[in-house]
C-alpha cells in the first residue's frame, strides 16, 4: 500500500477473512477468503469503525476483482478496489455479466417429466431443474448420444449419482416420473411451512421463501412475481444464496425480488448486482428475508446503495 500512495502508517485491525489498516480518512480491507462474496462484509465492518464517517474505504484482493468492482460502483460513496498482484497494486476493471445460455432443446423437451411429477421446472445459467418448495430434486444432464439431456433424480451431485447406481440410466419415462413422484411426496412433507425441523428444510431457505413470495406475491405488495435466474451462478445446491425473482405492482410497474435468509452480509451487493442485470439501476428493488433475519446492518446497507433497496421481513 506504501508503494502505491497508500498510507505511511495506519493501525493493523483483526479482520476475519482477510486484513485491514486502519489510518486517518481511509480504511484498507485484504479479502482474502472468497473475496466475491465479501464486499458486504468489508462495506459493514468500515462503517462500523468509521462510526457513520465518511472515511474513503480500499479493497484489495488477488481474484473476483471485477465482480468486486462491478458491485462496488453500486453503493455511494463507492469504494475503490484494487488487484493485487503480488506487490503491484492495479485499480480493477468491472467485468461485465455473462450472458446467460439459452435452455437446450433436449432439456426444454424434458419439462413435461418434472411436471407430471410434481415438481416446479426452473431454467437459471442454460439449466434445468425440478424443485419442491425451492429445494432442487432433479437436474437435466448431458446424456449420450452427444446433444442428448436425461433427468437425473437427487439433491446435489452425490444424491444424483446414487439414484443412478441404484436405477441406472435408462429409465423409462413412466418409471422416472414415478420415482421422481415419490421423492416429490417425501421431500414435501419437509418443505411445507410449519414443518419440524428437519435436514430437507434447512437447506436452499431463500429459495423456499422466494417459493412461498412468487404463490402469495400480496405478501410484499406485488400482484405477479416469477422466478429469475441470478446474476452468477450457483455451485453448490447446499450452499447458501440470494436468489431472484421478477414481479410487477398491482399499477404495473416492474419489480426486483431478491430473497435471502439468515444474516448473510453480501446479500445486499448481490440484490444490486441482480438488479443491473434484469431492469437496470433504477429498478425498485425489494430485499425479502425472514422476519427474523431483518438485522440492522441489512437495512443500513441497503439504504447506501445508489437506488436505495427497501428490506422487507416475512412472517
Amino acid at each position: 500500500m506504501r508503494d502505491h500512495g497508500g498510507p505511511a502508517d495506519g493501525t493493523p485491525r483483526p479482520y476475519a477473512g482477510g486484513a485491514a489498516l486502519l489510518a486517518p480518512g481511509e480504511t484498507w480491507i485484504l479479502l482474502d477468503d472468497e473475496p466475491g462474496r465479501s464486499l458486504g462484509g468489508a462495506l459493514a465492518w468500515a462503517d462500523q469503525q468509521s462510526q457513520g464517517g465518511d472515511d474513503t474505504l480500499h479493497i484489495l484482493a488477488d481474484q473476483d476483482t471485477g465482480l468486486l468492482a462491478r458491485r462496488a460502483a453500486a453503493f455511494a460513496p463507492a469504494p475503490t478496489v484494487w488487484r493485487a498482484d503480488g506487490r503491484e497494486l492495479v485499480p480493477a476493471v468491472a467485468t461485465p455479466r455473462p450472458a446467460a445460455p439459452d435452455l437446450p432443446d433436449a432439456a426444454r423437451a424434458l419439462i413435461p417429466l418434472v411436471e407430471a411429477a410434481g415438481a416446479e421446472p426452473v431454467e437459471e445459467h442454460g439449466v434445468l431443474t425440478g424443485e419442491v418448495a425451492g429445494l432442487e430434486v432433479c437436474r437435466a444432464v448431458p446424456a449420450d448420444p452427444p446433444g442428448g439431456m436425461r433427468l437425473d433424480i437427487g439433491i446435489g451431485p452425490h444424491d444424483r449419482e446414487a439414484f443412478r447406481l441404484v436405477h441406472g440410466d435408462d429409465l423409462a419415462d413412466d418409471a422416472l416420473v414415478e420415482a421422481l413422484a415419490e421423492v416429490v411426496r417425501t421431500v414435501g412433507v419437509h418443505r411445507r411451512p410449519g414443518a419440524p425441523a428437519h435436514p430437507l428444510n434447512r437447506i436452499a431457505r431463500e429459495r423456499a421463501l422466494r417459493h412461498e413470495l412468487i404463490h402469495r406475491p400480496q405478501v410484499v405488495g406485488l400482484a405477479e412475481l416469477a422466478a429469475a435466474p441470478t446474476p452468477v451462478p450457483r455451485t453448490n445446491v447446499k450452499d447458501a444464496m440470494p436468489c431472484v425473482a421478477r414481479g410487477r405492482t398491482p399499477d404495473g410497474d416492474e419489480v426486483v425480488v431478491v430473497c435471502s435468509a439468515g444474516v448473510d452480509l453480501d446479500a445486499v451487493p448481490f440484490a444490486a448486482d441482480a438488479r443491473e442485470a434484469l431492469g437496470g439501476p433504477a429498478t425498485p428493488l425489494l430485499l425479502a428475508v425472514p422476519a427474523a433475519d431483518a438485522h440492522p446492518v441489512t437495512r443500513r446497507l441497503a439504504a447506501r446503495l445508489v437506488h436505495p433497496a427497501t428490506v422487507i421481513p416475512v412472517s
